[in-house]
């Protein structure tokens, strides 16, 4: 049901307040869901802030051009910045709403890490394992050294698309129009970033992301040194083959000092087809073991489920598609920390701008506004020990 929209009320509220407090305050309102986009009309926006904004509106029918002189362009600019202004914090809402869809899994999967860098290296230090001696009383402490240690993250790319606000949908109030391709806008962005994170956690499809220690390139998942994280004929089908997976990640070993890397594996990642199974296997209470699956009278043993609370399930339409153009089995599974494991590099998050008033755009298209969303950042690997893939 679409609220009623006190719009006296709210020019009063941004004349008194000032325009970044109260486009503040809107914003909010619209984040904490008390305004919706598309409770607004952009008509009625624009008669209640722009001034004469009656007049405003009919000059913008043609047909109140006189002696073929359009009377809106002969005279003074019109002051719209109140009515731009708000317009931009409801498109604002609209595009975050369609870049943050529930749909993008591994956008919440992820950490974002902010960076000022296009592509940066991080410095580390190689643990020196235990080295720790017995000393005697009076005996000089012993000294050890540290090996160096650093990642590289890919170079960054920054995407965008522009939102336009036309004469004409003001004036017949396309407000509906307007909302739905800033939503498109927002969808879109946020569809190309999970692609590239979800292209990053299968490591198909593009090697941009790939992990890059001491200056070589390496695959995320290998079957052979230096690390081994590729479980295969371990179809996901009961807790044993979680189990299996827990294995592999047990015998991964650092590289720096040779003992089992300290990591708590919290997320099965799974294509729909397999989303059911994943969720009984770690909601199930107990398990059911047959001795002798051939005689009936043979002994079963039921105990708790060893599974229960261990794992998150995560499943994802988008991982499906990823994983057949990259010509992968969609029963493929993952497990493993991803949150330690990929990371989004970001140099900036989904920002809007507006683009400045009187433009060649409005003359040439009747545009009266614009607004511009970008975002930049690239996914990067920052630790493939962390995570296992699993193959039927």
């Amino acid at each position: 049901m679409t609220r009623a929209v006190n719009y006296r009320e709210l020019k009063r509220l941004y004349e008194t307040m000032g325009p970044q407090q109260a486009c503040r305050h809107l914003r909010d309102a619209l984040a904490e869901k008390h305004l919706r986009p598309e409770d607004f009309s952009l008509r009625d926006l624009a008669e209640a802030t722009i001034p004469d904004g009656r007049e405003f509106i009919r000059l913008l029918d043609p047909r109140s051009k006189s002696g073929n002189v359009d009377l809106l362009e002969a005279a003074d600019a019109v002051d719209t910045a109140t009515f731009s202004n708000i317009t931009g914090q409801i498109i604002f809402s609209k595009i975050m709403e369609g870049f943050t869809s529930d749909a993008f899994v591994a956008s919440r999967m992820v950490e974002t890490i902010p960076t000022r860098f296009s592509g940066e290296k991080i410095p580390g230090i190689g643990q020196m394992g235990d080295m720790a001696e017995a000393i005697d009383e009076g005996t000089v402490y012993p000294h050890v050294g540290l090996s160096e240690d650093y990642i590289e993250t890919p170079a960054t790319t920054k995407r965008g698309l522009i939102v336009p606000v036309t004469k004409e949908a003001i004036f017949f109030d396309r407000t509906h129009l307007v909302l739905q391709r800033a939503g498109e806008v927002g969808e879109f962005l946020g569809l190309n970033k999970e692609k590239r994170l979800l292209d990053c956690l299968i490591d198909d499809n593009t090697t941009d992301h790939q992990y890059k220690w001491k200056g070589v390139t390496y695959s995320t998942y290998q079957a052979s040194a230096p690390w081994i994280n590729v479980n295969t004929g371990n179809a996901l089908v009961d807790w044993s083959n979680v189990d299996g997976a827990e294995q592999v990640m047990a015998n991964i070993l650092d590289p720096n000092t040779g003992e089992p890397i300290i990591v708590n594996a919290d997320t099965i990642l799974v294509c729909p087809e397999l989303l059911h199974t994943a969720r009984r296997i770690v909601d199930a209470t107990e398990i059911e073991q047959v001795d002798n699956q051939a005689n009936p009278s043979t002994v079963r043993t039921f105990a708790p489920n060893p599974m229960a609370g261990n794992y998150r399930v995560v499943s994802s339409r988008l991982l499906r598609a990823r994983l057949s153009t990259a010509g992968e089995p969609t029963s493929n599974w993952y497990l493993g920390n991803f949150r330690k494991a990929f990371a989004y590099m970001e140099n900036w998050g989904i920002t809007v701008t507006q683009a400045p008033q009187n433009s060649e755009a409005e003359f040439t298209q009747d545009i009266m506004i614009r607004f511009k969303a970008s975002e930049r950042g690239a996914a990067a690997t920052l630790e493939p020990r962390y995570v296992v893939k699993n193959s039927a």
